[in-house]
Parts: structure tokens; sequence; C-alpha cells
């Protein structure tokens, strides 16, 4: 079975269960994604499964993607990704072969990565949560970092010292999240919790590496 889906991220919603608990969740559509391409450990080093996602005109792909996508007989996809195999064989899968959200059951655990939402240039305190300094008795550098480096040694400034910059717009993964519901009359999965990125951004769906035989939450 592959490891996982390409989707979109639809929105938030939430549910009530049998005994009146509601669950938050957020609705993906996954799927259906085209195999595009099978690597093999024989050609390539290592073995996975290349896999399209959401159609587009011929025109938005360049020519030797239109090609790779004529060669595996599948229509013009907008975003390629690999994944790995969880179990069973590569023979299994074929180009032109059509994987859908139902290699997800409810009660699954997987991880969701996205984009998170770009936020422009942020200063200190909310790109990093720094508490700022004093509002009162004359300070005049409420929201400012402070120092940042020595004036004698090392009399520069350390790599990796956090400061104002760009903030947002960086992969990020979110692990654990419980399948609450699959819909795969609609290509729809339902997880408990929130996931990166805004309404409508692409979103990649993977049972979990981490803690599978950890309880869901």
């Amino acid at each position: 079975m592959i490891e996982g889906l390409i989707g979109r991220k639809i929105g938030m919603t939430q549910f009530f269960l049998e005994d009146g608990t509601v669950v938050v969740a957020t609705v993906i559509k996954a799927g259906p994604c085209f195999v595009v391409q099978k690597k093999t450990a024989e050609k390539d080093g290592y073995e996975s499964v290349q896999l399209g996602f959401e159609e587009v005109k011929p025109q938005r792909v360049t020519k030797p993607l239109l090609g790779h996508f004529r060669k595996a007989g599948v229509p013009p996809l907008r975003f390629l990704r690999e994944f790995r195999l969880l179990d069973g064989s590569l023979d299994d899968y074929n180009p032109g072969d059509v994987v859908k959200v139902d290699i997800f059951k409810e009660g699954d655990i997987v991880d969701v990565t996205g984009k998170s939402k770009g936020r422009g240039f942020a200063g200190v305190m909310k790109r990093h949560g720094f508490s700022g300094q004093p509002d009162s008795h004359g300070g005049m550098a409420h929201r400012r970092p402070g120092s940042i480096g020595q004036h004698s040694f090392p009399a520069r400034v350390w790599k990796g010292l956090r400061m104002a910059g760009h903030m947002g717009a960086e992969t990020v993964t979110v692990q654990g999240l419980k399948v609450v519901k699959v819909d795969p009359e609609r290509n729809l999965i339902m997880v408990k919790g929130s996931v990166p990125g805004p309404d409508g951004g692409m979103v990649i769906i993977k049972h979990t590496t981490k803690g599978r035989l950890r309880r869901a939450v």
C-alpha cells in the first residue's frame, strides 16, 4: 500500500459524536491521484511510486513533462510527488492506475505536510514570541530585540540569532492526526485538528512515521 496521497485543504468544520462530544476537524480533498512513474531499486537505487494530482490544461506544463505524462497514459497534472510503499509489492502499481482516498480508514494516524501561511516581514515579538522591553520609565525600544552581540568578542553577530525577517511560507508537518471520517465517493478525508496552510492549499497526507502504536488523542 502506498504511504500517502496528495490533496487540497478544503477548510475546517465540526460535528458531534454519538456521546455528544464535539470534534473539530479539517476537511481535505485527497486524490484521486494517478500513478505516473515507478522507481525501482535496480534502476534508481530505491523503490517508490510517483503520483500526480489535479488535472491541468496541456499548455500549463512544459514539453518534457507533457511527454512524461503521455508515456504514463495520464492527463497533464499540476502536482507530482513520490511516495514509498508501506507494504505489498511495487508490481501492484502501474503507470495510469488511480489511487483513491480509500487507502485511509477511520482511526488511522496520519502526518499532514503543507506550506504555512505567509505573514510577510515580521518583528521579533510576532515572529519569535519575544516579550519586548519596558513600555514605561523612559524606555524607547518597546518592540526591539535588544542586544544582538558583544563588542570585543566575538565582535560579530552569531549565526542563527533570532531576528526580524520573513515569517511563514515554510513547509510544516503536523504529526499524529487522527482520521475521523473518510468519504470515498467525494474523495474527502477529515482529520482531527488543524493542518498547515490556507484553505485551498496543497497538502500531503501520509500514514504516520512515528508512534504508530501510540493511541491517538
